[in-house]
């Protein structure tokens, strides 16, 4: 079985400005900088079939490259206690386009569809052991984060293993984006 989602990796320099504010948080389990990402679908655990049915259908979706920006910083769950914190994308119309073509293909291919709302951020810890105090204290240090536009280039079909402490994603297939600038 393999453990599947559809995702953006943002360039190291983004990642490694992320990293810069990763710290401060009594009982906050960090998200390694290498794992960081940007969800556009999670597919679950499936067979080496759907594996490949998965790779063949992303590779017919065509969009143009685009830019996105890191944006704000919230939690999930948005009611209740927090479990985890993530950094916000700011509002980005090309963004949900390649999302709800990654979203149409995979169903015509026949993954079920997702049922959340996208809300697209890229996690930074999981705080379930954190007191809330320093955890709301934290959120409004950062909550104005806005970090310099990133290119997309190209999004990825990416296979997750769980360990005992994390899950450990790796990519198994990059799908590029067209560059309309004319340079590759």
């Amino acid at each position: 079985m393999y453990r599947l989602f559809v995702a953006l990796d943002p360039p190291e320099e983004i990642k490694n400005q992320l990293t810069e504010i990763c710290f401060g948080l009594p009982g906050a389990k960090w998200v390694d900088p290498e794992q960081m990402h940007i969800t556009l679908k999670f597919i679950g655990e499936v067979d080496g079939a759907v594996l490949r049915d998965a790779r063949e259908a992303l590779e017919v979706i065509s969009i143009d490259s685009f830019e996105v920006t890191v944006e704000g910083m919230g939690f999930f769950p948005p009611h209740g206690l927090p479990q985890l914190i993530w950094a916000g994308i700011e509002k980005n119309d090309r963004l949900v386009q390649l999302r709800n073509k990654v979203e149409s293909t995979l169903v015509r291919a026949g993954l079920k569809p997702e049922k959340r709302k996208f809300a697209p951020h890229i996690r930074l810890a999981n705080v379930k052991e954190t007191p809330p105090r320093q955890l709301i204290g934290y959120l409004g240090q950062y909550s104005l984060l806005k970090l310099p536009p990133f290119k997309v280039t190209e999004f990825y079909l990416y296979t997750s293993f769980l360990s005992s402490e994390r899950a450990i994603h790796e990519v198994d297939t990059a799908y590029p984006l067209i560059d309309i600038s004319g340079e590759e």
